[in-house]
């Protein structure tokens, strides 16, 4: 269980990671910084756990707007926990790999917009996180990568699918067959990362960019992550059907009706809350 720490800014933590409020933003940091934030099985527990406990918070407090990822230290997430990996039997793995799946697509599901803020190594499962995550801004230190198969095994939390969907099928067999690690250029360049960032401002920059989001509706925000989300898994016509329910949906939203009575009255729109 996370403990509760009084303050001004809400601090919930745990042994492997903390979140804090930060304006309109709760930032998630892994904190185990001796083991690269590796992801063992209790890591990924209390990941999910927190992840659950964010998301009930959201749904109270609609002044949070975004969640963001980061790790303290040298590194976001150098991978699973490799140690705890290799003393694992066959069906172990499949309940490790589960795990892990069940986890990020919580992560990816999130209500709230993710960003990864990548301030160093995101390695095999840490790199599956921020493929989870709605996309990313990453320090010019970062470094990428899934070295899976020179370990003789393979991405295990859904990194084959969301990489191909990222960067395309023949980019991604390229990084996943020769397990390369790219620096933060490389990163951009293929579309892994949004932005590049100075490392002293990254968390700065980020919270720029939840500050910039509180602009745009809450529920529009939340309707067209779903939206965009299933885009991948479905065909133009399927999505556009999807597209025109959802527009009928929002358009008749409390925060529809105030977007457009603010734009008609040029007055900044004031969202349900």
């Amino acid at each position: 269980m996370l403990s509760e720490r009084e303050g001004r800014d809400r601090i919930m933590e745990s042994s492997n990671l903390k979140y804090e409020r930060k304006g309109n933003a709760l930032l998630l940091t892994f904190t185990n910084p001796e083991t690269l934030n590796s992801l063992s099985r209790e890591v990924l527990a209390d990941f999910s756990a927190a992840l659950t406990e964010i998301a009930e918070l959201a749904d109270k407090d609609k002044t949070i707007r975004s969640l963001i990822l980061t790790g303290e230290g040298r590194a976001f997430i150098a991978g699973a926990d490799i140690k705890e990996m290799s003393s694992m039997s066959a069906v172990e793995a499949c309940e490790f790999s589960r795990l892990g799946n069940s986890v990020l697509m919580k992560l990816e599901n999130m209500r709230l917009p993710v960003i990864a803020a990548v301030n160093g190594f995101a390695l095999g499962g840490g790199l599956e996180v921020v493929l989870a995550c709605d996309f990313a801004y990453i320090s010019k230190k970062a470094r990428l990568g899934l070295p899976e198969a020179t370990l003789g095994i393979i991405p295990g939390f859904g990194g084959n699918k969301r990489l191909t969907d990222r960067i395309g099928r023949a980019a991604a067999k390229e990084l996943i067959y020769t397990g390369r690690m790219i620096d933060a250029v490389e990163a951009h360049r293929l579309g892994i990362a949004n932005r590049l960032c100075e490392p002293d401002s990254l968390i700065e920059d980020v919270l720029s960019l939840s500050d910039e989001m509180e602009k745009a509706s809450p529920n529009s925000l939340l309707e067209v992550k779903e939206l965009l989300n299933l885009c991948s898994d479905n065909d133009l016509q399927t999505m556009l059907a999807f597209e025109t329910n959802k527009f009928g949906l929002v358009f008749s939203h409390p925060d529809g009706l105030e977007g457009k009575n603010a734009f008609i009255e040029k007055r900044k729109p004031e969202w349900r809350k």
